[in-house]
């Protein structure tokens, strides 16, 4: 395989062992949904991710690569990041998947520009669809609506999970030569620029949840 093929299947293994880690999160934290309406609904979400997985998986398989291969150097961190996470209640599970879930995607988006189709459609197509994040802020805005307190609370936890996503991004950036040179590849992508963009999302993101950056 050559080093852009390479390259390829380095991102799409980080991408699939996101995706089946995401289910295996969302499966369990539906039983702290406090009615069968909200747990369905994280439920569903959970579908979608594996359904996401296994179209990645596929795509590593065309290429000849196996998918547990591709995906085993994300393991150690990826897991290291949802261990050192665990939300404790309902509130915690919804921002997780508003605030964790849509930094990764915004990032995947901006390095989805670099890649030659079909894997910058693939990419694109697997990124969180935007009712689960509508749902997911709707959810935070009510828990805070219904005690105010609870803002400071998923502020500080929105922020603990921003910087453990970026700590365990640095350790893979260092770890995988490849895949941090397809995101530099041909100047195309710029580093500081990126991360400008990503926190300016956040920031975005948490104004409209009703949280403090």
């Amino acid at each position: 395989m050559s080093a852009s093929g390479s390259a390829v299947a380095d991102l799409l293994g980080l991408v699939a062992f996101g995706e089946l880690l995401a289910f295996e999160r969302m499966a369990g934290d539906a039983r702290l949904a406090p009615d069968l309406r909200r747990r369905a609904a994280l439920s569903e979400m959970a579908g979608a991710e594996i359904a996401n997985y296994r179209r990645l998986a596929d795509r590593l398989t065309g290429l000849g690569v196996l998918p547990a291969e591709a995906m085993t150097p994300y393991v150690e961190p990826l897991q290291a990041y949802h261990d050192s996470t665990e939300p404790r209640d309902w509130a915690e599970v919804v921002t997780k998947a508003y605030v964790g879930d849509a930094i990764t995607d915004d990032f995947l988006r901006e390095i989805a520009d670099a890649l030659e189709e079909p894997d910058r459609t693939l990419v694109l197509d697997v990124l969180h669809d935007t009712r689960y994040a509508d749902f997911a802020a709707a959810e935070i805005r009510e828990a805070v609506a219904d005690d105010p307190r609870v803002a400071g609370r998923l502020s500080m936890w929105a922020r603990r999970l921003v910087g453990e996503a970026l700590s365990q991004a640095g350790r893979v950036a260092a770890e995988r030569a490849t895949l941090t040179a397809l995101i530099a590849r041909d100047g195309r992508v710029d580093v500081p620029g990126l991360f400008g963009r990503l926190t300016t999302a956040h920031t975005a993101r948490m104004a409209a949840a009703g949280l403090n950056n």
